[in-house]
């Protein structure tokens, strides 16, 4: 299986401005690959570092030191040294990203914020809705919601908003934090299928599952985050 990302003694450490400057470290030399066609977990108890693992590798958080290389369009590119341009283009081509929380926008309907990723790629609007509307009813949420705006909808709802959204493009990366966390057993039966999909069509995925069931179902293998944990990397 070809390696589409390499993350190579990245190191993490927040600054307490707020609080005269005080270091926090969270991680230190994180280094793994991703492969086509499987899925890591990053595993480890909460606080560790794994959702800031997953900023860095998508460019929401900068990086102390270390290297984050994609395959984007035919070459390597360092995310952690990208410009903020070149950044957006990984994400709107490469890498895919499912958040824990929806960022609903006031008077967008739920079919316009799942079907955006593939606007932005300059696909049909007939299109977009289309394959925005298959995943909704894969993902069982009632058609009386799609024409609406997804602020007011149940957390379960929004995350399935944000479901449809992050698998509706086909990026050859796709990174999930905690996208089973507000979906009851079926729907989590519905996104476990959905990731076997993009695993046979030969995405990389790498995400976090809180969840023992789902993880056990997706994870080809598990990267222990506690192994990077910045007490431990500098002991």
């Amino acid at each position: 299986m070809t390696t589409v990302l390499v993350a190579s003694e990245v190191k993490k450490t927040f600054i307490m401005h707020m609080r005269g400057g005080v270091e926090l470290p969270v991680v230190a030399n994180v280094s793994f690959s991703l492969k086509a066609g499987s899925c890591a977990v990053l595993g480890g108890p909460s606080g560790v570092g794994k959702s800031s693992i997953l900023k860095m590798l998508y460019g929401n958080y900068g990086t102390d030191s270390g290297q984050i290389l994609v395959q984007h369009h035919g070459r390597h590119v360092d995310v952690a040294s990208a410009s903020p341009r070149t950044v957006l283009e990984i994400r709107r081509d490469t890498i895919g990203y499912v958040s824990q929380f929806l960022r609903a926008v006031p008077r967008v309907s739920a079919l316009d914020v799942a079907a955006e990723p593939l606007l932005i790629r300059g696909v049909s609007q007939a299109i977009a809705h289309q394959r925005a509307r298959e995943l909704f009813a894969e993902l069982n949420l009632p058609e009386k919601l799609w024409s609406l705006p997804p602020a007011t909808f149940s957390g379960g709802e929004q995350q399935r908003v944000n479901i449809a959204r992050g698998f509706i493009t086909d990026h050859p990366i796709l990174l999930l934090d905690e996208p089973t966390a507000s979906l009851d057993a079926a729907n989590r039966a519905v996104v476990i299928e959905l990731i076997a999909r993009k695993k046979a069509e030969g995405t990389a995925l790498l995400g976090i599952f809180h969840d023992h069931d789902v993880r056990n179902a997706v994870a080809d293998h598990v990267i222990d985050v506690s192994a990077f944990a910045a007490g431990k990397a500098a002991a």
